[in-house]
């Protein structure tokens, strides 16, 4: 699974939602289709609906939209549930991306702050991802929200790049 989806992959379009002009809510079934579409538009290896669906529940499963009432197409998702770990349980954000012309806008970084603060209040004391070795723009967010490395993955995505394991405090 792949949390490396901000990207910052293209420069955001001026008319596009800021971070702070969002609403961060639980994603709902309704937004299923609109979550796939982001994924398939952002990683090579897309998670199929199935997994999405089966995610429905996890206290960390997020959709950002427009703040204005008459707008409510997705601009992002994050996925993130919580493990039990011998009372010290582990949160991880399997997934995270950001609609095209919506990147660089500050969305992920929003998307990944609410995540954590969700995992948190669901009792997790740290919490893990995996970010593509390459994915420097991803890399970089996660760096800046307090993510460390603690090891390189070899060969974990199907394409045979390697992963950089990721853990914080929450």
């Amino acid at each position: 699974m792949d949390a490396s989806g901000d990207g910052g992959r293209q420069e955001r379009d001026g008319d596009a939602p800021t971070g702070s002009s969002v609403t961060v809510r639980p994603a709902a079934r309704a937004d299923l289709l609109d979550v796939l579409r982001i994924e398939r538009d952002s990683f090579a290896e897309p998670w199929p609906y199935a997994a999405f669906e089966s995610l429905l529940d996890a206290p960390a499963f997020l959709v950002a939209v427009p703040s204005a009432d008459d707008d409510r197409s997705i601009l992002g998702y994050v996925v993130g549930d919580v493990t039990p770990n011998h009372g010290r349980d582990i949160g991880h954000i399997k997934d995270l991306a950001v609609r095209s012309d919506a990147r660089s806008a500050g969305i992920g970084r929003r998307l990944l702050r609410e995540a954590l603060l969700e995992l948190s209040v669901s009792g997790a004391a740290v919490a893990k991802l995996e970010v593509r070795e390459g994915n420097d723009a991803a890399r970089s967010l996660y760096r800046d929200e307090g993510f460390e490395p603690t090891r390189r993955v070899p060969r974990y995505y199907g394409d045979g790049e390697d992963a950089i394991l990721l853990v914080t405090e929450v």
